[in-house]
C-alpha cells in the first residue's frame, strides 16, 4: 500500500498536492524530464472537477465573445496535441449550433465567430465549419424545434468519454516515467519555516493514520487541488500561508439520460430560452449527456449535487429544441455536479468570470517554494503543466529541459493499431464476443491486452458482469490490480462507467464484490463497509433529492 518510512527517506524534487488532470500533468510532464516526483490526493484520482466535466476537449468558442483569444488559441492547439496523442480517449465530435430568433446572437454573429474559430485553428486536422440555412437545418435535422429556426453552424470540436481515465493515464505514464502517485493521501498541514515549506503532515485515507513528510531543501510544492486550493493553503503551520481567497468556484450540473424521441446523433450546442446560457445536448457512450449550468457555490466541496431545479431547467431546455423528445425526471439515469476552480471574482456574470489560469508564486507572501493553481481546464491541462514545470526548473536554478508531452503517446495510444484489435479479436474469440473486445479497446486502448490477459489466467473473468452490459468481471480485477482502486466510488464510476449505467450502480454492486471477494481478497465485513459508502457517497453526490424523497416516502409506506 504505503511505505512511509520509504517516502519520508526519499528527496523528492516537486511534490504535487491534486490528483485531477492538471495535477497529474505537472507529475507526468516533471516525471519525463527526470524530476524526482510525488504526486498526492486526498481522493482518488480525476475524482473532482476532472471527473464531473462535460467531457469535451474544445476550444472554446464562447470565450471568442470575451475577448480571450489567446485562451481560444491555446485551447485550439492543445485539442489537436490530444487528438494526436491519446485517439483511443480523445475523438473528433461533430456539433451543431441552432440558431432561433430571439437569441442573443443571430446568425452573422456566429458565422463571424466561426470563422475566427477556424483561423485560431489554423493547423487542425479535423472539417472547417459550414453555416446551414433554415431550410437546410429542417431537412438534416428534422427534430430540431422549426418555430424561429434562423439557421445553424456545423462545426468539430473533441469529446473525451472517460475523462477520468485520460487522467488516470497520464498518472501511470508519471508513475512510468519514475514520478511516485498515491491516492487517498490527504494534506491535512503545511508546515513553512524560514520563508519556504518544509513539511506535510498527511493522512493516510485508507488506513486512518497521520504521517509527516519532510520537504528537501530544494522541493518545490505545487498545489492542483482544483476548487481545494484554498483548503489546503488554509491548512498551515505557524501561520496561515494565504489568508485571502483564491478560488471562487462556479457549479455545473449534468444529467445523463437513454436515448430518447429526436435524440439526434450530432451533439447540440444550443442557447437556453431561460437565461440565454449556452448549453449542450450530446451524444455520450450510447447515453446522452446534457449540461451545463453555471452557479456559483459555497457549500461543502466534497458534497456536490444537482439540485432539482438544475434538473428541470437542463429538461425542459432539452424538450423546448427537441419537442418530440417529451423527457421527465423518470428518464433519468443518472445526475452529477462538479466545481469550477475560477478564481474569485466578485459582481461579475459567472460566465464572464475568466476561464484562463493563473499561476499563483507564494514567493510574493513570503513562501518561495510554493506555487498554487487558479483555474485550469481539462483541454489546456498538458500547457498548464509544462508552464508549471518550467517554472520549477527556474526556481531550482536548473537549467531548462525540453518538454516531450507534445509528441509523448499517452500509454493506451502506444501500439494502437488495427493489427493488435484483430489478433486480440482473433485470439479471444472462443472466449469474449467480439463486441466486448471493441468495447475494451474503446476504454483502455492497446492497455485492453493487460486486461484480456487476466481471461487468460482465469476464463471465468471473460463473463459479463451484468448481462446488459459489455463490461466482464476481468475489469474489476484490473481497477485493483494495475489502476490503483481501493473503492467501489474508484471501480464503478472512474475506472468504469458502471455506476452511470445501471442505476446509479446500486444493481451491479452485489456482482461487483463478488467478484473483488473470489479475486482480490476482499473480506464480506470490508465489502458490506464499501456497500455502506457508496449508498452515502451517491446520495450526497448524484442521487436527486426527488428521487430521495419518493423512496424515503415508499420505505414509511
Amino acid at each position: 500500500m504505503r511505505n512511509w518510512q520509504t517516502l519520508a527517506k526519499t528527496p523528492f524534487d516537486l511534490i504535487v498536492i491534486g490528483g485531477g488532470s492538471n495535477g497529474a500533468g505537472v507529475a507526468r510532464d516533471a516525471a519525463l524530464r527526470g524530476i524526482h516526483t510525488l504526486l498526492i490526493d486526498k481522493d482518488d484520482f480525476g475524482g473532482g472537477t476532472t471527473g464531473w466535466s462535460s467531457r469535451l476537449i474544445h476550444g472554446g468558442l464562447r470565450y471568442l465573445e470575451y475577448l480571450e483569444f489567446n485562451l481560444v488559441r491555446e485551447s485550439l492547439r492543445e485539442r489537436q496535441v490530444l487528438l494526436r496523442v491519446a485517439p483511443h480517449l480523445v475523438q473528433p465530435l461533430p456539433l451543431l449550433i441552432p440558431i432561433y430568433a430571439g437569441g442573443t446572437r443571430n446568425f452573422w454573429e456566429i458565422k463571424a465567430g466561426m470563422i475566427l474559430y477556424d483561423l485560431l485553428s489554423w493547423d487542425k486536422s479535423l472539417p472547417h465549419h459550414q453555416m446551414l440555412s433554415a431550410q437546410e437545418c429542417r431537412q438534416l435535422f428534422r427534430h430540431l424545434n422549426p418555430v424561429g429556426l434562423k439557421g445553424a453552424a456545423h462545426y468539430f470540436d473533441a469529446q473525451v468519454v472517460y475523462a477520468e481515465r485520460l487522467c488516470l493515464e497520464l498518472i501511470l505514464a508519471a508513475q512510468a516515467a519514475g514520478a511516485t502517485a498515491l491516492n487517498y493521501i490527504k494534506v491535512t498541514q503545511i508546515h513553512h519555516q524560514g520563508g519556504r515549506v518544509t513539511a506535510l503532515t498527511c493522512a493516510d485515507q485508507l488506513t486512518g493514520s497521520l504521517q509527516t513528510l519532510p520537504v528537501s531543501p530544494s522541493a518545490v510544492i505545487v498545489n492542483t487541488a482544483g476548487p481545494w486550493v484554498d483548503q489546503v493553503l488554509h491548512n498551515s503551520q505557524p501561520a496561515t500561508i494565504s489568508p485571502d481567497r483564491k478560488i471562487g468556484g462556479t457549479k455545473g450540473s449534468h444529467i445523463i439520460v437513454d436515448p430518447f424521441p429526436g435524440a439526434p446523433q450530432t451533439a447540440l450546442y444550443v442557447e437556453a430560452a431561460a437565461d440565454h446560457r449556452p448549453f449542450f445536448i450530446l451524444p455520450w457512450a450510447h447515453q446522452y449527456l446534457i449540461g451545463t449550468t453555471d452557479i456559483r457555490y459555497e457549500g461543502d466541496l466534497d458534497r456536490v449535487k444537482a439540485e432539482d431545479a438544475e434538473i428541470d431547467y437542463l429538461l425542459a431546455e432539452t424538450n423546448r429544441v427537441i419537442p418530440c423528445a417529451q423527457l421527465n425526471r423518470t428518464d433519468i439515469r443518472f445526475t452529477y455536479a462538479g466545481v469550477r476552480p475560477l478564481p474569485v471574482s466578485t459582481g461579475q456574470k459567472t460566465s464572464r468570470i475568466t476561464r484562463s489560469h493563473i499561476l499563483y508564486d507564494h514567493s510574493q507572501a513570503g513562501i518561495g517554494n510554493l506555487i498554487s493553481l487558479i483555474g485550469g481546464k481539462l483541454t489546456t491541462y498538458r500547457q498548464v503543466a509544462e508552464e508549471i514545470v518550467n517554472v520549477v526548473l527556474q526556481k531550482q536554478e536548473r537549467s531548462p529541459l525540453p518538454c516531450l508531452t507534445k509528441q509523448e503517446l499517452f500509454p493506451g495510444a502506444i501500439a494502437l493499431n488495427d493489427t493488435l484489435l484483430a489478433t486480440s479479436i482473433r485470439q479471444y474469440q472462443m472466449l469474449v464476443d467480439r463486441a466486448v473486445v471493441l468495447h475494451l479497446f474503446s476504454i483502455y486502448g492497446s492497455c485492453a491486452v493487460q486486461v484480456l490477459a487476466l481471461v487468460d489466467q482465469a476464463p471465468v473473468l471473460a463473463a459479463p458482469i451484468i448481462p446488459n452490459l459489455l463490461d466482464i468481471k476481468a475489469q474489476v480485477v484490473y481497477a485493483v490490480q494495475a489502476e490503483q482502486a481501493h473503492t467501489l466510488m474508484d471501480i464503478c464510476l472512474r475506472r468504469t462507467l458502471l455506476g452511470m449505467q445501471t442505476n446509479y450502480g446500486f444493481d451491479v454492486l452485489p456482482q461487483v464484490t463478488a467478484i473483488l471477494q473470489e479475486y482480490c481478497g476482499w473480506s464480506q465485513t470490508r465489502c458490506d463497509r464499501q456497500i455502506q459508502q457508496y449508498h452515502r457517497y451517491i446520495e450526497c453526490n448524484s442521487l436527486p433529492d426527488w428521487a430521495m424523497a419518493a423512496s424515503a416516502s415508499s420505505k414509511t409506506a
